[in-house]
């Protein structure tokens, strides 16, 4: 059974190719969220932790795991060397 909001959101893809095509970016941002906070917790670090590793304020981890904030390429970067990690980036 689809929710309201999964009902609206087919509604309005079906009648706007603009709206799909944002959706898909909102989407893959929050994807980059999710992985950051995912990746920050297994790591076993606090968002004030992985902040004072790359210099950064612990706020700016916090808009980003939460969507709040969309990190330029350098911040991704940034952030996966602080969980010691390597941007791999792959298109599907």
């Amino acid at each position: 059974m689809m929710s309201q909001v999964q009902n609206y959101i087919k509604k309005r893809a079906e009648k706007s190719e603009e709206f799909v095509h944002l959706m898909g970016i909102e989407e893959a941002k929050l994807d980059v969220a999710l992985k950051l906070a995912e990746l920050r917790k297994s790591a076993g670090l606090t968002q004030k932790q992985l902040a004072q590793k790359i210099g950064k304020p612990q706020s700016t981890i916090s808009r980003v795991e939460t969507g709040e904030m969309n990190p330029s390429i350098e911040l991704v970067i940034e952030l996966a060397q602080g969980l010691d990690k390597k941007l791999v980036i792959n298109f599907e």
